[in-house]
């Protein structure tokens, strides 16, 4: 049933995208089979593959991997294609990963042919995962003409517009502030693969997946999350505010160019058009999302990959406000978002009870309830910050401090040990 609506997903994305005049995830993901991939997790989905394999196994598929590649690079090389530096690897893994579907197809039966084939599933579905997510940031910037990055920068007065802070303090930290959260912002991705890669790493030895793990709850919030952005369309404070990061916004497309060095003013807000080109994907902020992902599955894992989780989060969070790629309400809304897609994939798994179905419900509400004050309350949220600040930060506490007590009745109880009864001696 997931199989069958993932694809369903995908062909819709493909006829829309067609639609529009863009390429859509089949066609990209086809292209990548001889030409040049963009950048993206191949080798990452061919590594989830690779839980279901031996290690010869694995040994066996990354050198073919790299020896495909190693092929591909000399014969676009020998014919001058030219292709950017970030796109010279990857057709390997995707050749490997349909080259065990091959196998699983033909030379197993039973539960090893299913065990190889949701191996070669997951790895295809975090690549494709990454293929929707680039279409549907397409189809935002194609349908969505009107932004309401006004309405939300005046409801983050509330918050004290945290990303013009943070953009001046990272602009005073110079080149190696900006290189390191651009490298923690762009490969998120790898850590999501290797906090998936420890929760998954008895899959070979005991021939099972476990009940739930990352890439669960990494796909679901790449699927549900562009669906807010066809609501609420967002291209966050360096495009609607600045100079726009990529050159894609740039000042004439901008409200006012102030970002970082001064303040929105605080004016009646309305929504404003902008370019075809800039996502409208701040609302609520993904990136936020899966880094609260990270973080709570790691913390089951040793002291390095729970270390690593909260790294993750704390420098994502610093990128995506110091960059000017969101606003502190897409913060926010991004924590809360993820939280009740944890819960609601855990009570699945585990069979909804009350507290589940409450605590999906309630995060759904608040959820819900910060879009509507977002859209209709934000010149009051910037006229009273020491009330709505608050609440916000009030609200999305609540969720968290609700998901706490929820998984915590989850967690299973260890059974006092029975002691024997002492035997009497005999006469």
């Amino acid at each position: 049933m997931a199989g069958v609506a993932t694809l369903g997903l995908l062909i819709a994305l493909e006829i829309t995208a067609r639609h529009y005049g863009l390429r859509g995830p089949i066609t990209s993901q086809v292209r990548e089979v001889i030409f040049a991939p963009k950048p993206g997790p191949l080798y990452g989905g061919m590594a989830l593959m690779m839980v279901v394999l031996t290690w010869r196994q694995r040994f066996i598929a990354a050198g073919a991997a790299i020896g495909i590649d190693l092929v591909f690079v000399l014969v676009r090389w020998a014919i001058g294609a030219k292709v950017p530096d970030d796109q010279f690897f990857g057709n390997g893994a995707l050749w490997v990963m349909l080259g065990c579907a091959v196998i699983a197809l033909t030379r197993r039966t039973g539960r090893e042919r299913a065990l190889l084939l949701k191996g070669v599933g997951l790895g295809l579905l975090l690549v494709a995962g990454r293929k929707t997510g680039d279409t549907w940031l397409q189809i935002t910037s194609k349908t969505r003409h009107m932004v309401l990055d006004p309405y939300v920068a005046t409801a983050d007065h509330a918050l004290g517009n945290p990303s013009w802070l943070a953009g001046r303090i990272l602009k005073a930290t110079g080149p190696v502030g900006n290189h390191l959260l651009h490298v923690v912002y762009a490969q998120l991705a790898v850590a999501a693969v290797a906090v998936t890669l420890y929760q998954l790493r008895n899959v070979a030895v005991e021939r099972r997946f476990p009940r739930h793990h990352l890439v669960r709850t990494f796909l679901v919030i790449g699927l549900l999350g562009p669906a807010i952005y066809m609501v609420f369309p967002v291209v966050g404070p360096v495009f609607a505010y600045g100079p726009g990061a990529s050159g894609t916004g740039g000042v004439h497309w901008a409200v006012t160019n102030v970002w970082p060095d001064m303040l929105p003013p605080v004016t009646t807000p309305h929504p404003v058009p902008y370019d075809a080109i800039t996502p409208r994907n701040c609302m609520p902020s993904l990136h936020t999302a899966w880094a609260t992902a990270i973080f709570i599955h790691s913390r089951k894992g040793p002291r390095v990959l729970r270390y690593a989780g909260t790294f993750w989060l704390i420098a994502t969070l610093c990128a995506t406000l110091g960059f000017g790629y969101h606003y502190g309400a897409d913060l926010v809304a991004g924590v809360v978002f993820a939280l009740t897609i944890e819960t609601a994939l855990r009570s699945f798994d585990r069979g909804w009870d009350r507290a589940g179905i409450q605590l999906v419900a309630y995060g759904a509400a608040v959820f819900t309830a910060l879009l509507a004050a977002y859209r209709y309350l934000p010149m009051e949220m910037a006229g009273h910050p020491w009330v709505f600040g608050p609440l916000l930060i009030l609200a999305m506490t609540s969720v968290i401090y609700g998901y706490l007590q929820t998984t915590r009745l989850w967690e299973p109880k260890a059974a006092p040990v029975r002691q024997p009864e002492p035997q009497p001696e005999p006469v």
